[in-house]
């Protein structure tokens, strides 16, 4: 497997799988991670990719948060369980659980020439998903899916059916591209969820203000392909990224870029995390 696309040609990309510590319940803490990674990333830090899970949350974009009934909406959400938050990066509504691998990558810009187009960044993103579950056989295609919740032109689907949304992060100088993957479980469940939101949340809103989800549209890798079912679709797909990110750097030297990662303290995530939320949050 080559370097694809733009990648840093001159440092390594470092691993950081976070996917079995689900102790937080604070799903700003992942996103506020990603953040301070990034910042250090843009100040001569590694390139990181970092995969992550949350037990039970459900993650709005910033046009949700201003939908005529998102408090109410958001209230039903935390009622039922769900830690809410609204997320820095693009997209729309997103429900987590141990099901929903998450993944992110931290790149710097090049030091010369221009940043690059966002879609790069994204095929980037696409690249790294299509190679991970090139062992299934299934063809991968690209672009928005009718009725899929969090819709956008790098969609990911198997014979129509939405598995994996991505959205970006941009900072001056260091980006990160963000997907989430469902793994395992229903998607149609999960679907039906986020329309359980929009019609709470949509109330007297413009119908081209917030995407119209069909519960028909969304399905995991479980039920799409032949990684496993449960946790074993989970671990399978997490360990395939893992692969294709060693196979894309064989031969290069890790030291040198592990030297330069420092992570970030607790109190330095939980404050960004809140820094985060007041910026983001719904308003009453």
């Amino acid at each position: 497997m080559n370097n694809p696309l733009s990648l840093p040609e001159d440092q390594p990309i470092l691993l950081l799988d976070r996917t079995d510590d689900l102790s937080h319940q604070d799903v700003l803490y992942h996103f506020a991670l990603d953040e301070l990674l990034c910042r250090q990333t843009g100040e001569g830090g590694p390139a990181i990719c970092h995969l992550w899970r949350h037990p039970r949350a459900f993650v709005m974009g910033v046009r949700d948060s201003r939908l005529p009934q998102a408090p109410q909406g958001e209230a039903k959400l935390r009622s039922l369980g769900y830690d809410t938050a609204v997320r820095h990066s693009g997209g729309a509504a997103v429900p987590l659980d141990a099901g929903v691998v998450n993944l992110s990558l931290v790149l710097p810009f090049s030091s010369t020439g221009p940043a690059p187009d966002f879609h790069q960044d994204f095929e980037i993103m696409v690249e790294l998903i299509r190679e991970a579950l090139h062992s299934t056989g299934q063809t991968i295609d690209t672009g928005e899916i009718a009725g899929a919740f969090c819709p956008g032109t790098f969609d990911l689907s198997i014979g129509g059916l939405k598995f994996c949304g991505i959205a970006q992060r941009r900072q001056r100088k260091a980006f990160i591209i963000q997907a989430f993957i469902i793994a395992e479980g229903s998607g149609s469940e999960r679907a039906r969820l986020v329309r359980s939101f929009y019609d709470i949340a949509a109330t007297g809103a413009d119908p081209t203000q917030y995407p119209l989800v069909e519960t028909g549209s969304t399905a995991s890798l479980q039920e799409l392909t032949i990684l496993g079912s449960g946790a074993e679709a989970v671990h399978q797909f997490t360990a395939a990224v893992k692969e294709v990110i060693r196979a894309w750097q064989a031969g290069r030297e890790l030291t040198g870029a592990a030297s330069r990662l420092v992570m970030p303290s607790s109190e330095e995530i939980l404050a960004m995390a809140e820094q985060m939320r007041q910026r983001y949050k719904v308003e009453e």
